[in-house]
């Protein structure tokens, strides 16, 4: 450039300019809830995108409150049990807005445990219940055996809804054998079997009467129980299922 006599150079050095856009976090892809049998391997997957790039964590929100499980986008459990079935919570977080949480839900397949099942007393003409209790996914089915000692030691005989005077209900977790009028026939060994696709269990509970003494404990039954399960009653399952 020309000022009269005088010159002036200017040199402009080059220059760029960057520009940085704060972008909230969000899930964009996530893994479906998923039912698996126990002792399955599980990979739960959790995707996201922001700027500055998200956080990714996996939190099981158990019973017991939201426990901490990782801190990745791939949560994976080996050999999962019942207890590590429920919702998982994948949270995205940048501190640029709310984070943006997603939930799974994994269901465990596991065969039937029975819980409960008593010894339980009832006198003559009286109502007398026996209940069975158990715990399974998918809910077990339940069916009733009475013990008896003809034709031969031990050979049970599977009970009907509304015959010999009883009442078979099921809801759930809970079997219950009802007797409206209790007779001295009545009296002695039954067991309850639930059932599912993975599995069965047994107890054996006894209906006594007045001067009996039970201390409603089942743990020597069970055992006699076991017995002839693998026998008559086993056969019956191979059958059926």
């Amino acid at each position: 450039m020309s000022l009269g006599s005088d010159t002036v150079l200017m040199n402009f050095s080059s220059f760029s300019l960057s520009l940085f856009f704060l972008v909230p976090p969000q899930i964009i892809n996530i893994s479906s809830d998923i039912t698996v049998n126990e002792g399955s391997s599980v990979t739960l997957m959790c995707l996201a995108f922001g700027r500055p790039e998200p956080t990714v964590t996996w939190r099981h929100l158990s019973g017991k409150g939201r426990g901490f499980v990782s801190e990745d986008e791939y949560l994976e459990i080996s050999g999962i049990t019942r207890d590590q079935s429920g919702e998982y919570e994948c949270s995205a977080v940048n501190d640029v807005a709310a984070p943006d949480i997603r939930r799974v839900k994994i269901t465990v397949n596991y065969p039937p445990y029975i819980s409960n099942a008593k010894n339980t007393g009832a006198s003559v003409g009286q109502k007398g219940i026996l209940r069975c209790e158990a715990s399974a996914v998918p809910v077990a089915e339940f069916q009733w055996f009475k013990e008896e000692t003809s034709p031969s030691p031990f050979s049970p005989r599977r009970l009907a809804n509304g015959l010999d005077g009883v009442r078979i209900e099921n809801k759930g977790r809970m079997s219950t054998l009802t007797f409206f009028n209790v007779s001295e026939k009545d009296y002695g060994n039954y067991t309850c079997v639930a059932t599912n696709k993975l599995g069965n269990s047994n107890a054996s509970i006894i209906l006594y009467g007045p001067g009996a003494v039970h201390d409603g404990s089942n743990a020597a039954s069970r055992a006699m129980a076991c017995l002839w399960l693998s026998g008559t009653l086993l056969a019956h399952f191979l059958i059926k299922f």
